[in-house]
C-alpha cells in the first residue's frame, strides 16, 4: 500500500514538471520560427477593387423564327420527303396530300369555265343581232316607215340581249373566280417549304388526315438563335434594350457568347413576378433549341477587398492569410471570406486597405519568418 502511494506521488511531480517546461506559448497551427529563418515571396498591398455584381439568369436556346406548318385542305397524307433535323431550302416540297378530291373540283370549274365561256359567245352574237335590228327601226322609226310598237319590241329585245350578255360575262368572271380556287387548292396539296430553316419537328405520318389548320411541322431558322431570360422585377431596371449580355451555354463547356437585348416584354408574370427577356446571340454551328444557358446580368458596383485565392490558408476550421509587417516579419492573421470573383475572393474582415500580405505563400512558410521580397 506505502509503496503505491509513494508511486502515484511521483507521477504527479513528473507530470507537473512537464508542464513547467512546457510553458512558452506558441500560436495554434504555427511553429515558432527562428529569426535567422527566411523565405522569398510575392507581397502586395490590400486595395480596394471596383468590382460589377451579377445576377446569374437562367434560360433556353431558341430559334429566332419557329413556325408551324399546316395544310389548308382536307386529304389522306401519302408522302413525307423530310425527318427531324432536316436542312431545307424554300420551296422544297415537304409531303403530299391526295390530291384525287381537289383535282376533280379543277376538273369541274374547268369545265364550267368552258361552258360559260360557250354561253357568253352566244349571248355576244344574240346581243349583236339586235344592236344591229335595233339600229335599223331607229332609222324607219325617223322615216316614220314603222308603227311605234314595232319599234318598242325591238327596243325591248335588244335590251334583254344587252342584259343576257352582261349576265353571261359575270358568270364567265365566278367561274374564273372557281377555278382559280381550285388551281390554288390543287397546289395546296403539295406542302412547302416557306424560307430556309431546319425541320424541327414532325407531327404526321403516311396515312393521317390531313384537315386545315392542323399542324404537319415545325420549321426554325437556321443560324439565328435567342436566349429566352426570366428575370425578377426587382432587377428589370438594370437592363435596358441592346445591352450586351455575356451568355454561357452549358451544352457547348460552358462555353461563352456576347449577345445583345433585343425584346423585353413590358409586363412581368403574375406568379413569379418576373419578366421575360430575349437576348440576341451569335450564330454558331453548334447550338440547338433547347438547350440550357445562362447569363450574367450586371445589377450594380461596389468597392470591395479582394485578394487572390492563393493567397488564403485553410487551417482546420481557421481561414487566414500571412501579413508581413515593417520588419519584413510574417505574420499569420485570421480573416473572413465572402463571394469569390473569378480568380480572387472577397475579404470581409481581418484585412484593411494598405496591408500587405503575401500573394502566394510558400509550403515553408511559417509564423515569424523574415519574408525577403520576391522580385
Amino acid at each position: 500500500m506505502q509503496k503505491n502511494k509513494r508511486f502515484s506521488y511521483f507521477i504527479i511531480f513528473t507530470a507537473v514538471f512537464l508542464l513547467i517546461g512546457c510553458g512558452e506559448k506558441i500560436d495554434p497551427g504555427n511553429v515558432k520560427a527562428s529569426k535567422n529563418e527566411k523565405v522569398k515571396a510575392t507581397v502586395i498591398s490590400a486595395k480596394l477593387i471596383r468590382q460589377t455584381f451579377f445576377y446569374e439568369s437562367v434560360g433556353t436556346v431558341s430559334a429566332k423564327t419557329v413556325s408551324t406548318i399546316s395544310s389548308k385542305l382536307m386529304g389522306t397524307v401519302i408522302e413525307i420527303l423530310v425527318r427531324e433535323g432536316d436542312p431545307v431550302k424554300k420551296g422544297d416540297r415537304l409531303a403530299n396530300i391526295d390530291d384525287r378530291q381537289v383535282g376533280a373540283v379543277l376538273r369541274q370549274a374547268k369545265a364550267a369555265l368552258l361552258e360559260a365561256q360557250r354561253a357568253e359567245t352566244a349571248a355576244s352574237a344574240g346581243a349583236e343581232l339586235a344592236k344591229a335590228t335595233y339600229t335599223r327601226y331607229q332609222n324607219l322609226m325617223k322615216d316614220e316607215s314603222t308603227s311605234p310598237q314595232e319599234f318598242d319590241e325591238v327596243k325591248s329585245r335588244y335590251q334583254q340581249a344587252q342584259a343576257g350578255l352582261d349576265a353571261a360575262k359575270q358568270r364567265v368572271k365566278q367561274v374564273e373566280a372557281g377555278l382559280s380556287s381550285a388551281v390554288v387548292s390543287a397546289k395546296d396539296a403539295v406542302i412547302l417549304a416557306p424560307y430556309d430553316g431546319t425541320i424541327r419537328a414532325k407531327m404526321i405520318d403516311v396515312g393521317d388526315l390531313a384537315a386545315p389548320g392542323k399542324p404537319l411541322f415545325t420549321l426554325e431558322t437556321k443560324g439565328n438563335y435567342i436566349v429566352d431570360l426570366v428575370l425578377p422585377e426587382q432587377y428589370i431596371h438594370t437592363i435596358g434594350l441592346n445591352q450586351e449580355i455575356i451568355v454561357t451555354v452549358s451544352a457547348l463547356s460552358n462555353k461563352s457568347l456576347t449577345g445583345s437585348v433585343q425584346e423585353i416584354f413590358p409586363a412581368a408574370d403574375e406568379k413569379s413576378r418576373s419578366f421575360l427577356v430575349k437576348v440576341r446571340i451569335p450564330a454558331d454551328k453548334e447550338l440547338r433549341s433547347g438547350m440550357f444557358a445562362r447569363a450574367a446580368i450586371p445589377i450594380g458596383k461596389a468597392s470591395l477587398i479582394l485578394i487572390p485565392l492563393t493567397a488564403v490558408i485553410h487551417s482546420g476550421q481557421l481561414t487566414g492569410i500571412y501579413i508581413v509587417d515593417d520588419t519584413q516579419t510574417a505574420k499569420f492573421r485570421l480573416i473572413r471570406t465572402g463571394r469569390t470573383f473569378g480568380d480572387s475572393i472577397e475579404v470581409l474582415s481581418g484585412l484593411k486597405q494598405g496591408d500587405r500580405y503575401v500573394t502566394a505563400p510558400p509550403p515553408t512558410l511559417i509564423n515569424g519568418m523574415t519574408v525577403e521580397m520576391d522580385s
